[in-house]
């Protein structure tokens, strides 16, 4: 894929005085990055979940049919993608206009500022981009070693178990993080797996931050095998499913780095599915505000209005993170500006004096940086959300009326409304599985929970699931879970 086409001037100036007024409002990114793509490029970038180089997989090729086909009918349209890195690379589509550049440039600052200082993006890899391209040597190793058919399908096995992590763990200090004396007396002993290079080469090829990872992979290696031969695995309710994996199954070593591969990837993505509504309102307000009060001419001013009304747009059944999000935002901002939180304020019933309720604190623009700073869609939703913000917005429970093949309001309880929202946002909306015992029936079988909430699981997709843990494990694996109140059991024997 070719990028190394000139920025045209007029786009560049641009990019210095969005970039010079998005510093003025408080914004802090990392030095960003702008790269011109056509369509057919921006697929392909899109395909690779915003990274121009991945492993190489069938499912990027269906990816990149199903955008190209959605790009040429019509039906969907990629302006912009920016990646989580240090610096921040975006991608800007060649073919809009430069009212649409703008508009990019201006969201893709606000999105680079949160990716730098939102607690839940702190504990991820800032080099991920090279991390990419790691990845895809090593898997292209392996498939020259030993063939495509056997590498793909063993991807196959575990980008469907991709979700069994735990997105809370990288903010868990456990108590032995630091009880590592032994494997230091013994770090002389190991030997790293190193790409082959030539020796001007292998600097680059062979960073140190990459030998300290396959060191430490060989450090758990050995930990790994001593606890098995000892007949030590200990277990405790454990989310991480993956990683339960990658030390305890009886892999070869190139599945153990597949395994490792999927999920530092999952890992990665883990704090865009956990602020996908925070993430977008946050990009979608710095841009409507930096663009009607800084940058646009009067001559571009039907034309954002139009491409933001777009994007804004909503429909029954469905939560757009730019709508709301950004909704969201301006409301803290008038509440704290106006003083409208606290006893005092929640203890106010009168409906006339709470819509007169103004103190002037002017606390607003601090409260949205905090709330920015702290929060993801779950604690977002959860202190935020107001039965006035709702009823204004028109956040409703919708159910689809087969009859009349239309959805209708089945609820307007605010109660009922902010519930469904956060559960809907909980684990990205999958169950919430759990590893409670990995020698079950005293055979070394595995068994899982589902942390059941009132809905049922889905019995083909969870059964599937099963199969290929058990391809991993090589032994029977059992999930429990609930239907209609009563405990359930799946079972996958060898």
């Amino acid at each position: 894929m070719s990028t190394s086409r000139k920025f045209p001037t007029e786009l560049k100036e641009a990019k210095y005085e969005i970039e010079k007024h998005a510093k003025e409002v408080g914004l802090d990114f990392f030095e960003t990055i702008f790269e011109m793509l056509d369509y057919r490029e921006m697929n392909e970038v899109a395909a690779y979940g915003g990274f121009p180089v991945r492993y190489p997989h069938w499912r990027f090729g269906m990816q990149y049919e199903q955008l190209s086909k959605g790009y040429e009918y019509g039906l969907q349209k990629i302006y912009e993608m920016v990646i989580n890195n240090d610096p921040c690379y975006a991608y800007l589509l060649r073919s809009n206009s430069l009212v649409d550049q703008k508009l990019v440039m201006a969201h893709v600052y606000a999105h680079c500022d949160f990716f730098k200082n939102n607690l839940w993006f702190s504990k991820t890899n800032r080099k991920f981009l090279d991390e990419m391209a790691n990845h895809a040597t090593r898997i292209r190793e392996y498939i020259d070693r030993y063939g495509s058919v056997v590498v793909e399908e063993f991807i196959v096995t575990c980008l469907s178990l991709e979700g069994l992590i735990d997105p809370h763990s990288p903010f868990i200090k456990r108590a032995d993080d630091n009880n590592n004396e032994v494997l230091k007396d013994r770090e002389e002993e190991i030997v790293v797996h190193r790409l082959k290079a030539k020796g001007y080469m292998d600097q680059y090829v062979n960073p140190p931050e990459f030998i300290r990872e396959q060191r430490e992979k060989v450090k758990a290696e050995k930990e790994r095998r001593a606890e098995k031969e000892k007949g030590m695995i200990a277990i405790d309710n454990e989310k991480d499913i993956l990683e339960f994996l990658i030390q305890y199954a009886p892999l070869e070593n190139w599945q153990r780095d597949v395994i490792s591969i999927i999920r530092e990837e999952a890992y990665y993505f883990a704090p865009q599915k956990q602020t996908k509504i925070m993430n977008e309102g946050w990009a979608s307000y710095w841009h409507s505000k930096i663009m009607t009060e800084r940058v646009l001419h009067d001559s571009e001013l039907m034309d954002f209005a139009d491409h933001h009304a777009g994007t804004m747009g909503k429909r029954p059944g469905v939560i757009n993170p730019y709508k709301v999000g950004m909704e969201l935002f301006r409301d803290i901002e008038d509440r704290w500006n106006k003083g409208r939180f606290g006893e005092e304020y929640e203890e106010c019933k009168n409906a006339a004096d709470r819509k007169r309720w103004d103190k002037n604190l002017g606390l607003g623009r601090q409260k949205i940086f905090e709330v920015r700073r702290v929060c993801n869609d779950i604690g977002f939703i959860d202190e935020f959300l107001t039965e006035e913000f709702c009823r204004e917005h028109e956040l409703f429970v919708y159910e689809y009326a087969k009859a009349e093949e239309v959805y209708t309001i089945s609820t307007r309880d605010f109660e009922r409304i902010k519930e469904k929202l956060l559960f809907q946002l909980t684990n990205f909306g999958k169950p919430v599985i759990s590893l409670r015992d990995a020698n079950h029936n005293n055979a070394g079988e595995l068994f899982l929970t589902h942390q059941y909430s009132g809905v049922n699981i889905e019995k083909d997709y969870a059964q599937a699931t099963l199969e290929n843990i058990r391809k991993i494990w090589k032994r029977p694996v059992h999930l429990e879970t609930y239907e209609g109140g009563n405990k359930v059991s799946l079972n996958c024997p060898t």
